[in-house]
């Protein structure tokens, strides 16, 4: 069945930071769905039609749903859990509640609650760290199945420097994820990412047993942490003294590709921002969680100038916040702060067709493309009184995404659409 969803409809084809022509803007606009696709976006004057369901969300602005490049499912119960750095947080928080992910029915409960908040939110895809038990990525992968929403996802190799609760072996993490690949890569909208969640946790033997993976299975994703914390980079280096520098772990292990998506990018040397632009390896920004553990300040502009693609995430649990909105607003901060400019087209591209790209994925994801799914999100930059007093002083589409990026978060999320589905838990 076709439908007409009708609003004021933004969608982009290009990069801002590369040309003023970059994105399409319908004050009367509509995007016409047909079994969970996108067929067409045109004026609502050329589309609408006698007999035609509609949708009408005016004066909404209607874009791709948002798509978080790096969150961590199994902390959705650790998330503002009170300061500590990143080793030190890891230990007292996040691995003793990744060991609940063995209690049965733990796992699928927390995939639905976790897929509604990302919906709730605006998120429509996501790329996630599993725990390191199979069930976890399976109750995720099952519950994003059912609501047709894309998902790339994997369980965590960890094999070292971890309660034995949250360990496998270097066998045991091959298998596994062997076994998830099997049953769900291309399992409908559902993607594998091999995982091996760092160095730090992760023997060479289970290095190398993710680097065969990567070598059986080239089209899958890899996700993993790189250079978030100075602490953490030395511990690295101390477990692999042989290494040049912390990326040439992944390096020698077969792990550099653009399926590559590394956390944090921090804290880079020349040589290792240098191979990451020769082999297409992503570099993944998380502002709020950032911030939150003290990590350090995110180079995007000096990352871009190299030549190397970047995402951005709100790596929840470290992360203070689900929302896409309230991430590119402490991004902003950051980016101030290094002296560099986040305009308001180039923050919402980003999210959509920026993240899309870095994951190789915006042939179906992250635009308004006819044939891609539609995923979509309906913004309200009037969702507060705050934000209804300061668009009355706002006279352009630029101001308004730019309240939009400061001021809102899930209450200005009027409507989220997965493959044509509306998902948000109203009331």
């Amino acid at each position: 069945m076709q439908q007409l969803i009708r609003g004021r409809v933004l969608g982009f084809h290009a990069d801002p930071h590369d040309t003023s022509d970059n994105h399409r803007y319908l004050e009367d606009g509509a995007i016409l769905v047909e079994d969970g696709r996108i067929l067409a976006v045109d004026d609502y004057a050329t589309l609408a039609r006698p007999g035609l369901a509609e949708i009408d969300h005016r004066p909404h602005l209607i874009m791709p749903g948002f798509i978080d490049t790096h969150i961590h499912f199994p902390q959705v119960q650790v998330i503002a859990s009170w300061g500590a750095q990143l080793l030190d947080w890891l230990n007292t928080y996040t691995f003793p509640e990744e060991a609940r992910f063995r209690q049965q029915g733990h796992a699928p409960a927390m995939a639905e609650a976790f897929l509604n908040l990302l919906t709730d939110h605006g998120t429509t895809t996501a790329v996630a760290f599993c725990s390191v038990h199979a069930e976890s990525a399976e109750a995720l992968f099952s519950a994003a199945h059912a609501r047709n929403m894309a998902m790339v996802a994997g369980k965590v190799m960890m094999d070292r420097n971890a309660p034995p609760e949250v360990l496998d072996t270097p066998q045991q993490g091959y298998d596994d994820s062997k076994a998830l690949i099997g049953r769900w890569h291309g399992m409908g909208r559902q993607r594998y990412a091999i995982t091996p969640r760092f160095a730090i946790t992760s023997t060479p033997e289970q290095m190398e047993a993710a680097g065969t993976l990567v070598r059986e299975h080239p089209d899958c994703h890899i996700q993993t942490h790189l250079s978030e914390n100075k602490d953490e980079i030395d511990f690295t280096l101390s477990l692999y003294p042989q290494a040049r520098d912390y990326l040439d772990i992944y390096e020698t292990y077969g792990l550099l590709s653009d399926k590559l998506l590394l956390g944090h990018s921090i804290h880079l040397r020349p040589r290792e921002i240098e191979r990451m632009a020769e082999t297409g390896s992503r570099a993944v920004f998380c502002p709020t969680s950032n911030l939150f553990l003290g990590s350090g300040l995110f180079d995007e502009a000096g990352l871009r100038a190299a030549g190397v693609v970047s995402g951005i995430a709100t790596d929840v649990g470290g992360g203070t916040s689900y929302s896409m909105l309230q991430t590119l607003n402490e991004g902003y901060k950051i980016l101030q702060l290094r002296g560099q400019k986040l305009t308001p087209l180039s923050a919402f591209h980003w999210i959509t067709r920026g993240n899309a790209m870095a994951l190789g994925m915006a042939d179906q994801i992250g635009t308004l493309d006819p044939g891609s799914m539609a995923d979509l999100v309906v913004l309200d930059a009037r969702a507060t009184p705050a934000m209804a007093l300061r668009m009355e002083r706002s006279e352009t589409l630029e101001q308004e995404l730019f309240i939009l990026e400061i001021m809102g978060d899930d209450r200005s999320i009027r409507e989220t659409y997965v493959a044509g589905k509306p998902m948000k838990k109203h009331g």
